[in-house]
């Protein structure tokens, strides 16, 4: 038994064919409620990645046969000590060194970059949820890996969603903002709002929790969210938007977005959604989000499911999602290791 791990140009359909092979059966058997992406969307994520960053693709062959899938992302712009792994392995072909010898290959090239530490992650059944994969974690312990932060993935079944309940609960938000108002759009950021969004984007990385993870704020400015959304536009993704003004200086200092995916448009990634820490206290953060849910359901009738992810600490938007109908699904870990 031989295992190769060679990397791949995105502009190769043969590879792009066999990695998104691999992937698609990899998700089923793993997240089967997760959307699938069509071999096309697949291919425009590997020719349109994100601005800041280097994506080296690779693939497992075990004695010739595509088995293994590799991407390595290296930041460009900021926390260039870091990279992060997704690594998928087809099930009918796992346990035989295939995932080994992606993530030899992926620590040799973090060397190769200077890097000091990769970040992946696994998913985890809750008590009363789903059943999932063991395997992923355990692997990851394997490596010496340390587990750094925990996460929780919740749904909104759009279906289940009390209109009425909404209703309330934005008046009920709106009796708290006053001196702000809501904007939405859809699609790329209007410029009078482009450089907050920026601002509120590059907290992130200090606002949110994140455990142990040893990450810094990105450095994030008009420009970048001008190229992620070329990026996101070229994968064919669906963008919607609300954030609150400050009245009294016209900022910006919440923001929120969904983005719909354009072969599974009966679901939606919620994205970022973040206060400025001068203004919170005013249900901003619920705000934005409730109306962003109403913008985004009347612009895409096939919505039906919206996952988000809080570390599992995060108390305060946990209450916001829950509010909202989000439930949990499963749990996830972010690991860190060092080499």
């Amino acid at each position: 038994m031989s295992i190769a791990v060679t990397p791949y140009d995105a502009a190769d359909p043969a590879a792009i064919d066999a990695a998104h092979r691999i992937v698609t059966a990899a998700t089923a058997a793993d997240l089967p409620d997760f959307p699938v992406q069509t071999r096309d969307e697949f291919a425009a994520y590997a020719t349109h990645p994100m601005p800041g960053y280097v994506v080296t693709r690779a693939l497992a062959r075990l004695d010739g046969v595509a088995v293994g899938h590799l991407e390595l992302r290296f930041p460009q712009l900021d926390n260039t000590d870091n990279a992060s792994v997704t690594l998928n392995v087809h099930p009918e072909h796992r346990r035989r060194g295939a995932g080994r010898a992606l993530l030899a290959y992926a620590v040799e090239e973090a060397r190769k970059n200077g890097r000091k530490r990769l970040y992946c992650d696994t998913v985890v059944a809750l008590p009363d949820g789903p059943a999932r994969p063991e395997a992923g974690g355990a692997f990851a312990a394997t490596t010496g890996a340390q587990a750094a932060l925990a996460e929780v993935r919740r749904r909104l079944d759009v279906t289940t969603v009390d209109h009425a309940a909404l209703d309330t609960l934005l008046a009920e938000a709106r009796t708290h903002t006053a001196g702000y108002r809501a904007v939405g759009w859809h699609g790329p950021v209007p410029e009078e709002y482009v450089a907050d969004v920026a601002r509120l984007e590059s907290r992130m990385n200090t606002d949110a929790p994140l455990g142990d993870l040893e990450m810094e704020a990105e450095k994030i400015d008009a420009g970048r969210i001008r190229g992620v959304e070329e990026a996101l536009a070229a994968r064919g993704r669906r963008t919607y938007h609300y954030g609150a003004v400050h009245e009294a200086t016209g900022r910006l200092v919440a923001w929120t977005m969904l983005d719909v995916s354009p072969g599974s448009p009966w679901h939606a990634w919620q994205q970022t959604t973040i206060v400025d820490p001068d203004h919170r206290g005013h249900r901003l953060g619920l705000l934005v989000k409730a109306e962003n849910l109403r913008y985004a359901l009347a612009h895409e009738p096939q919505l039906r499911a919206v996952d988000t992810w809080n570390a599992a600490v995060n108390d305060h938007m946990i209450r916001i999602n829950e509010q909202l109908g989000f439930r949990p699904v499963d749990g996830w870990t972010d690991w860190q290791l060092t080499i």
